[in-house]
C-alpha cells in the first residue's frame, strides 16, 4: 500500500476547529481517525469540534482522559472518542470494545501509539505539532486507504 501525506498550517484554534468540522462531514461508520501529538498539541480541541459538529443537539464534550472512552449517539451510528494515554497494555483495547467499534462506529483515537498491532490499517492519521508554542499548529495527515484521498482534497485548506 502506498502512504499518502498532506500537511497544512493551522493559524488558530478556530482554524483547527473549522478543519475538524469539515472532516467530520465526511466520516461514516467504520472510519477511524488517529490523533497524535504531544500534550497540549490540539488533539482534544480537534476531537471536540468534530464531535460537536456531528451531534444533533449540542452537549458538553468531556475529555475521555479518565474514562478512556466517551460515546455519542449520532442519527446514523455511534461516535467513539478514546484517549489511550493511560492504557498500559494493548489487551485493554479489546476490553474497552474498541475493536468492535472500529467496524461499527466513527472512532477518534488520541494517543494511537498505544494500539500497537491493533491499529486499523485503513485509518486516517492526523499529527499535531506546536513547534512555536503558540496557537499555530503544523497538521500532518497520512493514510494508505484510497477511501481518504478524494474526500481529503475537498476539505484540506
Amino acid at each position: 500500500m502506498t502512504e499518502h501525506r498532506a500537511a497544512f498550517l493551522s493559524h488558530s484554534p478556530e482554524d483547527t476547529a473549522h478543519f475538524a468540522e469539515r472532516l467530520g462531514e465526511l466520516l461514516v461508520a467504520g472510519d477511524c481517525v488517529l490523533l497524535s501529538g504531544g500534550i497540549g498539541a490540539g488533539k482534544s480541541h480537534f476531537a471536540r469540534a468534530l464531535i460537536l459538529s456531528r451531534l444533533p443537539v449540542p452537549e458538553d464534550i468531556p475529555s475521555p482522559t479518565f474514562t478512556l472512552v466517551q460515546t455519542y449517539d449520532l442519527p446514523e451510528c455511534e461516535l467513539w472518542h478514546a484517549d489511550l494515554y493511560r492504557l498500559g497494555d494493548p489487551d485493554q483495547i479489546v476490553e474497552l470494545g474498541l475493536l468492535d467499534a472500529f467496524q461499527t462506529a466513527i472512532c477518534l483515537i488520541e494517543w494511537p501509539d498505544r494500539l500497537g498491532d491493533l491499529t486499523p490499517h485503513d485509518a486516517l492519521h492526523i499529527a499535531f505539532d506546536d513547534p512555536a508554542k503558540d496557537d499555530t499548529r503544523e497538521v500532518t495527515l497520512s493514510w494508505t486507504s484510497d477511501r481518504w484521498t478524494a474526500p481529503l482534497k475537498a476539505v484540506l485548506p
